[in-house]
C-alpha cells in the first residue's frame, strides 16, 4: 500500500494541490528551459525505446548530443514518422503502458485517430494554464464557479481533458462546480437554469462556434445570460476580435480582456498556452491596426495570440510552422506539429508596442494596476493550407470571418461560411462564399448585398494582396445563402471545414 500512496502522480497531485498559482510559475521559470528539454532529451534516449530506435534510423549517436545547439539539429518527429511508425508501448517512458492512467484520441483530421495515453503528473502541467485562467482572468479563487464543459465527452479530447482540468481546481480549494452536459444543449440549458442562479458567475467552454450557437439558442429559449455573470472558454478555432465583441454584447460582458479566454491545445500536446488578459489587449488593438499587425506576424490575417510557460511546452520554429517538445507518458521531442506560427518573447513584444506608439498598459485598454506575467508569446494561424487563391491573392478564412461578424450582419447569419472560388459560363473566376442562416431566419430576410459588402470592405481593409492584385470589378464576392444546420454545407455534429477547393 505504501508504494501506491507514494506514486509519482500522487506526490504530483499534493505538489499542486499545496502549492499557489505565483509560486508554481515561479518554480518554472528558475529552471532553465533549454536545460530542462535537454534533460528531457536524455530521459527519453535511456527510457523511450522507440526514440532510441528513431534517432538511429536518423544515423544520431546520442552520445554526440551534448549541448543545447546541438539539440536543436536533432530531427524532427510527427505522426508518420514516429507516432505511426512504433507501437504505442515502446513510445512510452519505460517502454510500457503501466505509468499511464488515461487515454485521449485525437480527430484523425489527418489520417488514423492516435490514441495518447498520459497520467495524473503530466495531466497538472495542463491543470496550470486553466488556473491560469480562472485565477487571472476570472477570478474564480474569489468567486463561486459554475464551470459548465460544453465539449464532447468521450475519448476525444476536449471533454474530459477539460473536465479533469477543472475537477484538479476544484480539489486545490477553489469554489467551482464543474457540469458535463457536454454538447448537448438541452443539457447545458437545464444546467444554467438549475444551477447557475446559485453560483456567482458562469464559464461555459467549448468549441467557439458551438458555445455561440448556445447563446444564440439559450436567448431564444428565454436564458437571460447577462444574469448569470458569464465567462467564456474557448479552444480548437482561431476566431476574430469582431466576433469576440458579439459574443461579449450577446453576455453583457463590459470587459473582454477578462472575461474571455482561448486554449491553444492539441491531443498530443494537452494545453500548449492560454490567452491572457494581457494577449487579449493587444489582440484586440492589433484588429483595429491591420498595418501593425502584418508588421508583426508577416500576414493579413490575425492569428490566435497566447501566452506559454517554456519550462512546461518549449516551443522552437521551423519554416514557419511550429515545433513543440513536452514530457508526457508520450514524450514529445521537438515534435512537428504542423501549426504556422511563431513565437515573440515578452521583451520583443513590448519593444514592438513600444515602436508603435504604446508605452503603457493604460494604452492597451488595461487598468495600470494590473500586472502581466512575464511568460513568452506563440502565434497561431492553424494548418498552413487553409486558402484559397484568388487572382494571385492568398485568401483566408479569418478575412471572411471579420466581414460576417459585423453587427449589422450577425442579426442574420450564424457566422459560419463555406469559402470557394467558381467560373463563370465565360470563364471569369468569381469568389463565392456560402453562408449560414440562424435558425429562423428566412434567406428572404438578409440582404445578400449588404453581406456582399461588409465581406469586401473587410477583405480591402485587411487583406493588401485582396486589394492590390483583384480587379476592382472582381472584388465583390458572389453570396450565397443556406438555412442553418444544412446538410450539404453545415451538418450537424461534424467538425466544420471552412474552404472548398
Amino acid at each position: 500500500m505504501s508504494s501506491l500512496l507514494n506514486s509519482p502522480s500522487t506526490d504530483a497531485l499534493q505538489d499542486f494541490i499545496s502549492t499557489p498559482l505565483d509560486s508554481l510559475l515561479a518554480t518554472n521559470k528558475s529552471i532553465g528551459p533549454e536545460d530542462k528539454v535537454f534533460a528531457l532529451f536524455h530521459r527519453c534516449v535511456a527510457e523511450v525505446p522507440a526514440y532510441r530506435q528513431f534517432l538511429k534510423s536518423h544515423d544520431v549517436n546520442p552520445q554526440e548530443i551534448t549541448s543545447y545547439s546541438a539539440f536543436k539539429n536533432l530531427p524532427l518527429m510527427n505522426k508518420p514518422n514516429y507516432m505511426q511508425a512504433y507501437s504505442l508501448p515502446e513510445r512510452c517512458l519505460g517502454g510500457s503502458l503501466k505509468h499511464a492512467d488515461r487515454v485521449a484520441v485525437s480527430s484523425g483530421s489527418t489520417g488514423q485517430p492516435t490514441f495518447w495515453p498520459r497520467s495524473v503528473k503530466h495531466e497538472l502541467d495542463v491543470a496550470v494554464r486553466f488556473e491560469q485562467v480562472f485565477s487571472d482572468s476570472f477570478k474564480a479563487h474569489e468567486r463561486s464557479t459554475l464551470a459548465v464543459v460544453c465539449f464532447a465527452l468521450g475519448n476525444w479530447v476536449g471533454g474530459l481533458y477539460t473536465t479533469s482540468c477543472c475537477w484538479h481546481l476544484a480539489t486545490k480549494g477553489y469554489p467551482i462546480m464543474v457540469a458535463t452536459p457536454g454538447n448537448n444543449k438541452a443539457e447545458i440549458f437545464r444546467v444554467v437554469r438549475e444551477l447557475a442562479p446559485h453560483f456567482e458567475q458562469t464559464v461555459l467552454l467549448g468549441y467557439p462556434p458551438f458555445i455561440k450557437d448556445v447563446l444564440d439558442a439559450g436567448s431564444a429559449e428565454g436564458i437571460h445570460w447577462p444574469d448569470h455573470n458569464p465567462k467564456l472558454v474557448f479552444a480548437g478555432e482561431v476566431f476574430s476580435e469582431e466576433w469576440r465583441s458579439v459574443l461579449a454584447q450577446r453576455i453583457g460582458s463590459t470587459s473582454s480582456c477578462f472575461d474571455f479566454a482561448s486554449l491553444y491545445g492539441t491531443a498530443d500536446g494537452g494545453v500548449l498556452g492560454n490567452e491572457t488578459p494581457l494577449s487579449i489587449s493587444i489582440r484586440r488593438w492589433l484588429a483595429n491596426h491591420p498595418d501593425a499587425a502584418r508588421g508583426l506576424f508577416g500576414e493579413s490575417r490575425l492569428p490566435t495570440l497566447v501566452q506559454y510557460d517554456p519550462a512546461s511546452r518549449f516551443f522552437e520554429t521551423h519554416e514557419g510552422t511550429l515545433v513543440v517538445s513536452a514530457e508526457n507518458s508520450v514524450p514529445l521531442l521537438r515534435y512537428h506539429i504542423a501549426d504556422k506560427g511563431g513565437l515573440l518573447s515578452f521583451d520583443d513584444m513590448w519593444d514592438f508596442l513600444k515602436g508603435q506608439g504604446i508605452d503603457s498598459l493604460g494604452a492597451l485598454g488595461l487598468d495600470e494596476s494590473f500586472q502581466p506575467r512575464n511568460l513568452p508569446f506563440v502565434y497561431v494561424f492553424g494548418r498552413a493550407d487553409f486558402t484559397v487563391s484568388y487572382y494571385g491573392a492568398n485568401i483566408y478564412p479569418e478575412n471572411i470571418t471579420v466581414g460576417l461578424e459585423q453587427p449589422e450582419i450577425m442579426i442574420w447569419v450564424t457566422g459560419k461560411f463555406v469559402l470557394e472560388t467558381q467560373d463563370t459560363k465565360d470563364g471569369d473566376k468569381y469568389l463565392h462564399i456560402i453562408v449560414e442562416l440562424l435558425p429562423g431566419i428566412d434567406a428572404e430576410i438578409a440582404s445578400i448585398p449588404t453581406i456582399a459588402a461588409s465581406i469586401q470592405t473587410q477583405l480591402l481593409r485587411l487583406n493588401s494582396e485582396f486589394a492590390n492584385y483583384t480587379p476592382a470589378e472582381r472584388q465583390l464576392p458572389r453570396i450565397t445563402l443556406k438555412t442553418f444546420a444544412d446538410p450539404e454545407y453545415f451538418p450537424v455534429g461534424v467538425k466544420h471545414r471552412y474552404i472548398r477547393k
